[in-house]
């Protein structure tokens, strides 16, 4: 894999400067690759590149057919390659080989077609009789240069659900790893470049946040798609406001789960272990704060820890691991200072907190860990843990569980648990989120949009919404 080039105008080339991306495992804490990092004026030639290819080159003047055919392709390479791309996956953010198959690259290689599928029916223009009589011809239109600015935590999901639809509108992309996960981005570049894409249309450039902010703040940028912490996401909105930038935000969660008083425990607590605790809890929409019935509450959080214990936290290279390291030692610390403060702020541990896993001598590790006889002021209930961290809270009635649930600075997702399944459909319109489930974490499907409310962003991935978001709309009034 190339390691020592940037992807840039179609071709690697090499850096502005002999700067590195060490890429650290997190299982043994020692280096498993160092790559290019870009620097402001390898930003410069890739937004030039990307600016060229679509102010004069044929890209966004394909037919739409032809650059669906094109995702096509990609995601049938892509597929050839995908047990390579999630042990790359696997090395350099610790994601157990088998979440790491399944999701971290199953889901964008499924995502490709179904956003091919999505465009083949897109309806890229039509025509209204206007209010005066004249034909009104609308018409959708690629915004122009796109920066797609990813974090490390699902790297090639959040990849895929901003550069296929881009692709597919006609714009041109810039693409920034985050420096944790350059690897998967620079093997989907070798993709890219046996698929042969006009020069320019895409390019990628890893670096730090320093470069993510000048790539934000580039004037040849037309959009920015941004995922990445609620603090970080703020800065990126005011520098898109600055330069009268179209902006899509998908930022952090704290999302509640309502259990309510006919749901089952042990089907509750194989629910949420799913829909909270994989890939160790660093993912958005992570179910993290848990609503019981207060009469109930010993019952589920029971049937929760135990579900918890069932877990196998070890080496992600072995298929039977269910929990991985956590990405970095700073994200390590940062998990273990948030238990401790939930045992200050007065929750009652339950299981989990510090200690590695059975075997292990370094890495670093989190046991998935449980906290009961909360209540939703503490900052283990308020503040986005990203860790294997989960929080219970009791209730008295379903309107207090509402209010609480929606007592957030967030509102990126939220579930609800209940034998009836009215009831919950019911209880879901009720919630300040963008997304909801009822039964279940809320799945990822590439038919529905995906994005939040309040601090959790604005705008929509996936879905027919996530190709609208890399579009302009341009109203023709004919004169009959």
């Amino acid at each position: 894999m190339r390691g020592d080039g940037l992807f840039i105008g179609g071709r690697w080339v090499a850096p502005s400067s002999d700067a590195v991306i060490e890429v650290i495992s997190p299982v043994t804490e020692a280096p498993v690759a160092r790559v290019a990092a870009a620097g402001p004026s390898d930003v410069d030639a890739a937004v030039e590149a990307a600016r060229n290819a679509f102010d004069d080159g044929p890209w966004p003047r394909l037919d739409p057919s032809e650059r669906t055919a094109a995702v096509r392709r990609l995601a049938e390479l892509y597929g050839e390659r995908r047990l390579e791309m999630a042990d790359l996956i696997t090395a350099e953010i610790g994601a157990p080989t088998s979440f790491a198959q399944r999701a971290q690259v199953g889901l964008p290689w499924m995502m490709m077609t179904a956003f091919a599928d999505l465009a083949a029916d897109f309806a890229w223009q039509e025509t209204r009789r206007g209010r005066y009589g004249a034909d009104i011809r609308i018409r959708r239109e690629p915004v122009g240069v796109v920066a797609a600015i990813v974090p490390w935590n699902m790297p090639q999901f959040l990849i895929v659900t901003k550069l296929m639809p881009a692709l597919l509108a006609g714009c041109c992309v810039v693409v920034k790893p985050a420096p944790e996960s350059p690897l998967d981005a620079l093997l989907l570049a070798e993709l890219l470049d046996e698929l042969d894409l006009p020069p320019g249309v895409v390019n990628v450039v890893p670096g730090g946040a320093d470069v993510g902010a000048y790539l934000v703040g580039h004037t040849g940028v037309d959009k920015v798609s941004f995922t990445g912490s609620t603090a970080a996401g703020r800065r990126v909105a005011a520098a898109c406001a600055t330069g009268l930038k179209r902006v899509s935000l998908e930022l952090g969660g704290k999302s509640a789960a309502i259990v309510l008083d006919d749901a089952d425990p042990a089907a509750v607590a194989v629910g949420i272990r799913s829909a909270s605790l994989s890939n160790s809890g660093q993912i958005c929409n992570a179910l993290t704060r848990i609503l019981v019935p207060a009469k109930r509450s010993d019952e589920f959080v029971d049937a929760l820890a135990a579900e918890i214990k069932t877990l196998v936290v070890g080496d992600p290279s072995d298929p039977a691991t269910q929990l991985g390291p956590l990405v970095s030692r700073r994200q390590q610390q940062r998990v273990l200072d948030y238990i401790e403060m939930g045992q200050r702020e007065g929750a009652r541990l339950v299981t989990g907190g510090t200690g590695m896993p059975d075997g292990a001598e370094r890495g670093w590790y989190v046991r998935p860990t449980l906290f009961a006889d909360a209540d939703n002021s503490m900052r283990i209930a308020r503040e986005e843990i990203f860790g294997p961290v989960l929080t219970v809270i009791g209730y008295d009635d379903e309107d207090e569980a509402v209010r609480i649930a929606n007592d957030s600075d967030y509102g990126l997702a939220g579930s609800v648990f209940s034998d009836d399944t009215e009831r919950g459909v019911a209880l879901a319109t009720r919630m300040r989120t963008g997304t909801f489930g009822v039964n279940q974490g809320y799945t990822m499907d590439p038919y529905a949009p995906f994005g939040g409310v309040k601090s959790s962003g604005y705008g929509r991935e996936l879905g027919r919404e996530g190709i609208e978001a890399y579009l302009d709309t341009k109203s023709i009034s004919v004169a009959g």
